[in-house]
């Protein structure tokens, strides 16, 4: 699946059908119309460009990027748009070949540059839902990007903690700026009505931090509020941020549900500062970034033992580090000890790193759940939380569950689709719902190129469906970003059920096999 550009319009209409160039998301008459994943790469590549002609070559380049395949695979997908696209009654073939010069796709309504409302494709907003926008950063120092980023997130936390409050994730909501692009556009996309915009400004040992919350769909401000503190303040900026946006979205909450906000603070400074360094490094989940985080949390540590988030993360670290980087034991020991020491937190996002540490890593994988529905009763809404015991349930088989969790993850945080996502796949491919899982694994995919568990997941559904040629493509990926993976290394911390895992395994092998 090839990474689309980002569309210049949301939705195009054709007849009866109507696509959703942001979701990626083909209906006829309202009702889902089901294509594979390059026959609907295909599709948006020609509605991207309004009925102008898209060359075969630049087909090739968008949808395979430039690997080398059959002749034919172009006609091939094409021939099966047009059969899906002519079940739509109306008589009409939508994409048409240009003798010489490719295809377009014709019919469009010219009113296609409508917004995805609601009800056709688009996510809907919910009640109270709110998106913490990134803030600008006002510093002049581009280095200092992470610290207005580490801002947000707190912000995030903190307000995903209030029970009746949604609020979407840092990785989908990070996408956007503030005073970036039109916030209607923006609250649709992210699926909430309310967006918080700000800045920040750091000089010396002053800061200065603006934000204020507006309404999506008209722009109309809420509420506005300018801090300027000294640097020793800054969490208490930050809380008071976060109680002020509860206070204005929800007058009725009560003022229980508004002291929540206030979460596990550490004491030193620098602490908190190399602690965001390291969540930077750590953000391609491979050991080369873990390896670079590790010593920035044990600093932390050193000067904040009782850092919760930091000994959760530098347990996600040690535990990267053991199943890519030669199982070894200690590795294995120090990512059980530091997570177990992070469960003592009432974070959710802490509790649901943990969580997953726990389950990776320590053979009590009880506990690991024990810690996920924790962090859940504290925030339903936590992308972390749920996402991460998703894909710990979907190991295991709980299918239901596993779905449940990660399309609530989706909901929640609709461009954070990493981990929900490998969630699906997993599930749907124990299922045997092959087309199912490849969909979901090349989300994953998309959602992080660098990341080799989405490759394998990929590699494993296209031998299932028969496409040994791209499922070898795929497994030299999974090689090329880990040049140490093999199964039995895979299945020292995810094989908890067999049934699950041993599928995977074997078509892995038959993969192998036809070398």
């Amino acid at each position: 699946m090839t990474t689309n550009p980002k569309p210049n319009r949301e939705a195009v209409r054709f007849g009866s059908f109507a696509l959703d160039l942001v979701d990626r998301r083909l209906t006829r008459s309202g009702e889902p119309v089901k294509l594979s994943s390059r026959a609907l790469d295909i599709l948006c590549e020609l509605a991207l460009v309004a009925g102008e002609v898209v060359s075969k070559d630049r087909l090739m380049e968008k949808v395979w990027l430039g690997r080398v395949v059959e002749e034919n695979a172009i006609q091939v997908h094409v021939s099966a748009l047009r059969k899906a696209l002519e079940r739509g009654g109306d008589g009409h073939s939508y994409v048409v070949t240009v003798p010489g010069r490719g295809y377009r796709l014709v019919g469009i309504d010219s009113s296609s540059d409508v917004p995805v409302h609601p009800g056709s494709g688009g996510i809907p907003a919910r009640g109270t839902s709110v998106a913490v926008l990134r803030f600008a950063n006002l510093s002049g120092d581009s280095s200092q990007d992470y610290f207005a980023d580490g801002i947000v997130e707190d912000i995030i936390t903190g307000l995903s903690r209030v029970t009746g409050l949604s609020v979407v994730g840092a990785t989908s909501s990070l996408l956007f700026e503030a005073g970036s692009g039109d916030l209607a556009s923006i609250g649709r996309k992210l699926g909430c009505r309310y967006l918080v915009q700000g800045s920040v400004r750091k000089a010396d040992n002053r800061i200065r931090i603006t934000a204020r919350l507006v309404e999506s769909e008209t722009g109309v401000a809420l509420w506005a509020e300018r801090y300027d503190r000294r640097f020793d303040d800054i969490f208490e900026v930050q809380d008071a941020i976060a109680m002020s946006l509860v206070g204005a979205l929800e007058p009725n909450l009560r003022k229980i549900e508004i002291s929540r906000v206030r979460r596990e603070r550490p004491n030193s400074l620098d602490a908190y500062d190399l602690f965001l360094r390291a969540l930077s490094s750590m953000r391609t989940t491979m050991p080369t970034g873990a390896g670079e985080a590790i010593p920035l949390l044990e600093k932390a540590l050193d000067l904040e033992p009782d850092y919760s988030a930091a000994q959760a993360q530098l347990a996600r670290c040690f535990q990267i580090r053991f199943s890519r980087g030669g199982l070894n034991e200690a590795d294995r020991m120090t990512a059980v000890r530091y997570a177990r020491a992070a469960t003592r937190s009432d974070d959710a996002t802490t509790l649901g790193a943990a969580g997953l540490v726990i389950w990776f890593t320590d053979a009590d994988v009880g506990t690991a759940f024990e810690v996920f529905d924790r962090a859940l009763s504290i925030s339903h809404s936590n992308v972390v939380a749920l996402g991460n015991s998703a894909f710990a349930h979907a190991f295991m088989g709980r299918r239901e569950i596993a779905l449940t969790l990660a399309q609530r993850a989706l909901e929640v945080s609709p461009l954070d689709t990493l981990i929900a996502h490998m969630a699906i796949a997993v599930t749907e491919f124990h299922a045997s719902h092959f087309e199912e899982a490849l969909s979901a694994a090349a989300r994953a995919v998309e959602a992080n190129p660098f990341f080799s568990v989405p490759q394998v997941l990929l590699t494993v559904a296209l031998v299932r469906l028969g496409r040994i040629e791209e499922a070898r493509s795929a497994a030299e990926r999974v090689l090329s970003l880990d040049p140490t993976f093999t199964m039995p290394v895979w299945s020292v911390t995810v094989r908890k059920n067999p049934a699950v895992f041993d599928p995977m395994a074997q078509a892995w092998a038959q993969l192998n096999a036809r070398r």
